[in-house]
């Protein structure tokens, strides 16, 4: 309990006796209340008085006890201030006296009322001293400290008692400056970190000013995501942040600088009445995009949570240690922890009724059981159950959606490029050295500050170049000459663009490729490589926030502010906490930013994608789960790469035999490519010749002073698309006259982007070049990844492991756990089952991990074609797709019917969904067509396992799609449809079904534009940076809906287990977790893990993980204990 200065008897006598003051007050004698003041009373007071006139005659003549309100008017006369004393007055005894505002500011402390119990608190313009001076001379109970209070107002010393007392904080830094010379201080500022006092803090950090009233709180970016920063402010309006280009820290004040904590876009705040009660509502963090979210009146959303038993004992230390019995403070809840980062002392919740219940309920049992001894007045502690812990159901038949699992390739991107020269400058050499290149032998350099010392030395050679031809620079000029333009570009270093490489060759590079010449010296050399395009284009950001708004539509109805609307049925889960999402990316610029745009769109976010990349998106680089280091191919892609040259130099007409060596599986779209090429030398001869004839129009064009300086797409120029094909041109066809086929799919690149953005150049034989390309990168892009299935598998497992892993485990843990924010069923009015949780885990990555994922499934064994009717349809589908284009999603889904036995295999039900993304140029006569997305939700309920034929399902949905009342309008994104069979509302299946009239078979649930279904456009008006059309992308096909949870987590065993290669290399990765420096930082294994802490813990058998085959309990999901106890020795955890 928080205790009175010197404890409620003392000094008791002085003043009682002259209290002759009538019971509800209002400040001070009566000849000084005036109107004014009067209007100042609270209404608790007016109704108090009525209560009381009844019972005045018959009332014992014990004293009641006043409970003294001491604050600025704003607060006193605050809507949750009058609820709470309203109900207070309830208690028998208990009168409450509102100190008026005049009097506090400018009547001495002798002349303020009485009270025996002080509620008083600072804020903006009170007083502080002048309380202080009060108590000291009256002495009642103080419900919050006084004293302390001055320490809440400065966050240094904030931090300093929440580190006594044992509280975790983010990692900090106090940087105090001197008004006077604020020159004088501890901080160096570097590009992408600032060193405070000698502690370093990458970006992303946070800086606070020290004064907690300041609350301009500013968060910098790294470079990689973007840079610039987000300045947080008290809420004006609709806003509490804004983005803002600067990137440098404040010069001048003092600041705390710490971590910043990856919360996934939430804060959650703490309100304690005492130390055994606290309430907790999280809110959208202010960082995120800076737009407070109100509901229909206006008010902000919030939502109440439980807190951990972790978390109850933080608010009680919060709560003891400030001596503050009102306490509002804010917890981030990160990789599993809470980390309190703010007390802002008195503070009560806004509008809800049942916390003002509560609170005037333990306010009021306070004083009474402190004061009412001493007062005579007989009373005993209510004994009453404080929080009944109430167990929601989840109610209806209906399968339940319980998790959703999405493998997506990034978006539309500029073509990748790459530019590779021997160096042996000692300039090279001493930047090799200066970053640590000798410890592997293997550099990269990726900020923007190491880019600029590659740019200077390139510069300076030139220069020496230039006035002396004959001087001792061997680099070549025309390559250093590409060096310097390419990091020119855009005229900054933001990140996301370029990195070079250098690697160490001992006697120089060995053979001659097409660009270098004979002369070789001998000695030691560094192989440059530069690498830049390949990042994220306008028309690649809206294709991602257009499939994360109509990825919505796939989560189950909403109601409320919400019902009608399509996909909001997410929003809805999403902003009441019972949506469990997080989102990984690979390393790649490109990838992260798809991310953060496909957040946007599903999140219905707004603004800069900056903050969400860093909020929401976490970096996987836990080696291999998305990304593939490109340069440890395995032996047998090396060996499949050599086949597929040998077969492509063919200068005849492709044989029966070649289809057979180039196409075991008898794929149909491999097959009419190779019916389109013919004769691959002829083609590449073709191929050539269109490149050729595309570099002299460039040249003509910009021969001619018109489009010289021609703007193309994404501020790219006709020099830089000329040097593009130019390149190309010079490495397709070696010196000896053979092609490179390694080229082919660069082209098909090029040519792709081009013919889509660059369309308005009008240059000819451009869809001629695509269309051959095309035929040739259809062959050579999947058959990478393996010729015959055994191939396929075993390149695919390389590739693929770690993440089946974590796939596995994300189906298998939809048991909650305490870490995700859950809702607190008591408080959760207006929500209907506030026990669902959907968890949504979405990975989003390159063209190497969604070609191998797809291997796994098809190849893996997962089902037998022959004996399922609707896994070789799936087959068939697949293998007419000729490319994994930008956006190819994969999607699992997991339902659960709660009719079935927990135990039953009919309990969890997976079903596998695929789209293969955005549409091609031409590609609208020669598509597959699937068999439309047919998720379990909308089919009939009492479904056999095995649906035997299609025909029969596709009869059920159209007859389901007939009786809805009201008319389709193809307009609206996906119009709803109840369900007949759902009781409840919860779970409304949503999709978007074609017009019923053409009695189309499926439901589309994506904006398609199918022959099947009408065609609806993304949304106008998105336009923006001259972006030119944004290719629709096609909708989801269900590939099968009937499998158990039991069949996948097989499937996935015997996937992940079949290859020895494969788990070395799984346990090098998950080893490997501990060192990466992830934003999702992993704690290192001698510290017990909660199970909340880690998305779950593998333990390695006490055997190698390579012997053969493993009993399934290697992998176990974490329980609620901690996951250390009988784990021999090695303990890896994903970290959430």
């Amino acid at each position: 309990m928080t205790e009175p200065c010197d404890g409620p008897g003392a000094g008791e006598g002085q003043g009682r006796d002259q209290r002759d003051v009538p019971r509800f007050m209002l400040g001070c004698e009566d000849d000084e209340q005036d109107m004014g003041q009067m209007e100042t009373g609270m209404k608790s007071e007016m109704y108090r008085e009525e209560e009381m006139e009844d019972d005045e005659d018959e009332s014992p003549p014990e004293r009641q006890i006043v409970v003294g309100i001491c604050a600025m008017m704003k607060k006193s006369k605050s809507k949750p201030m009058t609820q709470i004393l309203e109900r207070l007055c309830k208690f028998d005894y208990i009168n409450v006296v509102i100190f008026p505002e005049e009097v506090i500011l400018e009547e001495p402390v002798e002349k303020w009322p009485l009270c025996d119990c002080l509620i008083s608190f600072h804020s903006k313009g009170f007083p502080l001293d002048k309380a202080v001076e009060y108590a000291k001379l009256r002495n009642p109970l103080l419900i919050n400290d006084l004293n302390m209070q001055y320490y809440i107002q400065d966050r240094r010393e904030v931090y300093r008692i929440l580190r006594e007392e044992g509280i975790d904080l983010p990692r900090y830094a106090v940087l105090n400056r001197d008004p006077d010379n604020p020159e004088e201080c501890n901080l160096v500022e570097g590009e992408d970190h600032v060193e405070v006092n000698g502690e370093v803090f990458p970006k992303p950090f946070v800086e606070k000013p020290v004064c907690a009233e300041d609350h301009n709180v500013y968060i910098y970016y790294p470079t990689s995501a973007g840079g610039g920063s987000q300045r947080l402010f008290r809420k004006i309006g609709s806003r509490s942040s804004v983005y803002s280009p600067e990137s440098s820290v404040r010069k001048t004040g003092s600041y705390i600088y710490e971590e910043f904590m990856p919360t996934d876009g939430t804060d959650v705040k703490v309100y304690t009445v005492g130390p055994d009660y606290a309430h907790a509502e999280a809110r959208k963090s202010p960082a995120l995009d800076g737009k407070v979210e109100r509901d229909s009146e206006g008010k902000e959303i919030r939502y109440p949570v439980m807190l951990t038993s972790m978390e109850k004992l933080v608010a009680r230390k919060v709560c003891l240690a400030f001596k503050q019995t009102v306490c509002g403070f804010d917890l981030l809840r990160a990789n599993g922890h809470s980390f309190v980062c703010d007390v802002n002392g008195f503070s009560f919740v806004k509008n809800s009724m049942k916390y003002y219940d509560d609170c005037a309920k333990v306010l009021g049992n306070m004083v009474m059981r402190e004061l009412a001894p001493q007062f005579h007045i007989p009373w005993s502690i209510p004994m009453e159950a404080e929080d009944i812990p109430i167990v929601p159901t989840t109610s209806g038949t209906m399968m339940e959606l319980r998790c959703v699992i999405a493998i997506i390739r990034h978006g539309d991107r500029t073509p990748k490029q790459k530019m590779k020269m021997e160096v042996r400058h000692p300039l090279f050499f001493e930047l090799f050295d200066k970053y640590g290149g000798y410890k592997s032998g293997k550099l990269k350099l990726k900020k923007p500050k190491q880019l600029q010392e590659v740019l200077d030395i390139a510069r300076l050679l030139l220069v020496e170049l230039g006035q002396h031809t004959d001087c001792e620079i061997e680099e070549k000029k025309s390559k250093l000459e590409q060096l310097k333009t390419v990091l020119e570009m855009y005229g900054h270093f933001s990140g996301i663009n370029r990195k070079v490489q250098l690697t160490y060759l001992r006697n120089g590079q060995p053979k001659a490729s097409s660009e270098e010449e004979d002369s070789k010296k001998d000695g030691p050399s560094l192989l440059l490589v530069l690498k830049w395009g390949g990042e994220l284009t306008p028309a690649g950001r809206v294709q991602a926030e257009e499939l994360g708004r109509a990825f919505r539509c796939m989560y189950p109805g909403g109601q409320g502010d919400y019902a009608g609307f399509p996909g909001c049925g997410l929003l809805r889960l999403h902003s009441t906490y019972r949506h469990d999402l997080k989102i990984y990316a690979s390393d790649e610029g490109r990838v992260q930013m798809t991310a953060a745009a496909f957040a946007k769109g599903l999140l219905a976010l707004e603004g800069e994608l900056t903050p969400i990349l860093v909020q929401m998106v976490k970096s996987a680089n836990m080696n291999g789960l998305l990304d593939s280091d490109s340069d440890s191919l395995t032996d047998c892609q090396q060996k499949v790469k050599a086949r597929l040259h040998e077969i492509m130099q063919k200068d005849q007409e492709l044989t029966q035999d070649d289809y057979q060596k180039l196409a075991p599986t008898g794929s149909p779209s491999l097959v009419n490519s190779m019916k389109v090429i013919e004769n691959p030398v002829k083609t590449c001869d073709k191929v050539y010749g269109l490149i050729q004839s595309l570099t002299s129009q460039i040249r003509k064009r910009l021969e001619d002073p018109k489009s010289a300086d021609l703007q193309l797409y994404h501020s790219e120029t006709l020099e830089l698309m000329l040097q593009r094909w130019s390149k190309l041109e010079r490495d397709f066809r070696t010196k000896n006259g053979r092609y490179d086929i390694s080229k082919i799919p660069d082209i098909y690149d090029c040519i792709k982007y081009d013919s889509q953005h660059n369309a308005s150049l009008g240059l000819e034989d451009t869809l001629e070049l695509f269309r051959l390309s095309r035929a040739l990168a259809d062959i050579v892009i999947p058959q990478e990844y393996g010729i015959s299935k055994a191939e396929k598998l075993d390149i695919a497992q390389a590739y693929c492991v770690p993440l089946m892993k974590k796939i596995q485990l994300d189906l298998q843990r939809t048991h909650e756990d305490e870490a995700v924010n859950k809702l607190h069923p008591l408080y959760s009015r207006g929500v209907m089952s506030p026990g669902r949780h959907v968890r949504t885990r979405l990975y989003f990555t390159s063209e190497s991990h969604v070609h191998s994922l797809l291997s796994i499934f098809r190849y893996g064994g997962l089902l037998d074609e022959e004996k399922d009717w609707q896994w070789k349809q799936a087959m068939d589908y697949l293998s007419a797709v000729s490319e994994l284009n930008y956006m190819t999603q994969i999607v699992i889904m997991l339902y659960e019917d709660n009719d079935k036995e927990p135990s039953s295999e009919e309990r969890f039900h997976v079903e596998l969904h695929f789209s293969p993304g955005v549409k091609g140029c031409e590609d609208e006569e020669n598509v597959p067509l699937g068999y439309g997305f047919r998720p379990a939700s909308s089919e009939n309920q009492d479904k056999k396992p095995n649906q035997g034929s299609l025909e029969d399902l596709s009869q059920d949905q159209v007859d389901q799609a007939l009786p809805v009342s009201e008319p389709i309008n193809i307009q609206r994104r996906s119009p709803m449809i109840r369900n007949r069979k759902t009781g409840s509302m919860e779970v409304l299946s949503e999709t978007s079904p074609t017009q019923s009239s053409k009695g189309s078979t499926s439901h589309r649930l994506f904006p398609s534009c199918s022959r099947q279904s009408p065609e609806i456009k993304p949304a106008s008006g998105l336009g923006f940076e001259g972006c030119s059309m944004v290719p629709s992308i096609y909708p989801l096909e269900t590939l099968h809906n009937s499998l158990s949870l039991k069949q996948v987590d097989e499937f996935l065993n015997n996937v992940c287990e079949s290859s020895s290669e494969a788990h070395a290399k799984t346990m090098k990765a998950l080893s490997s977790l501990f060192d990466s420096q992830s934003q999702t930082s992993l704690y290192s294994p001698q510290q017990p893990l909660s199970s909340s802490g880690s998305e779950t813990s593998l333990r390695p058998p006490s055997q190698p993980l390579w012997h053969g085959s493993i009993p399934s309990s290697a992998v176990s999901s974490a329980g609620p204990s901690s996951p250390i106890t009988e784990s021999s020795g090695l303990n890896f955890s994903f970290s959430e």
